[in-house]
């Protein structure tokens, strides 16, 4: 995404939200985004795909997953732990 802001007060406003936003999510994902997207960046797009589906899989087991579901279902926010 890219933006033009009219002053650095607007920018780091800005910055702090797209900040606010990668915080609210659940670590492990954050974590696993950034070990994709640094794996993927030295392989072949069919070695990514591989790599992030297997990253996925491994995170069906997690409590952060449940907690998602969880949350959603009764329309509140989670917590996630990062397990």
């Amino acid at each position: 995404m890219n933006h033009v802001h009219p002053s650095p007060e607007a920018l780091f406003e800005a910055a702090h939200g797209v900040a606010r936003e990668i915080v609210d999510n659940p670590p492990l994902v954050v974590q696993g985004i950034k070990q994709v997207m640094n794996f993927s960046a030295d392989h072949p797009t069919s070695d990514g795909l591989a790599y992030v589906a297997l990253w996925n899989s491994a995170f069906l087991a997690s409590d952060d997953l449940t907690e998602a579901m969880t949350a959603f279902a009764m329309k509140r926010p989670p917590s996630f732990k990062g397990s």
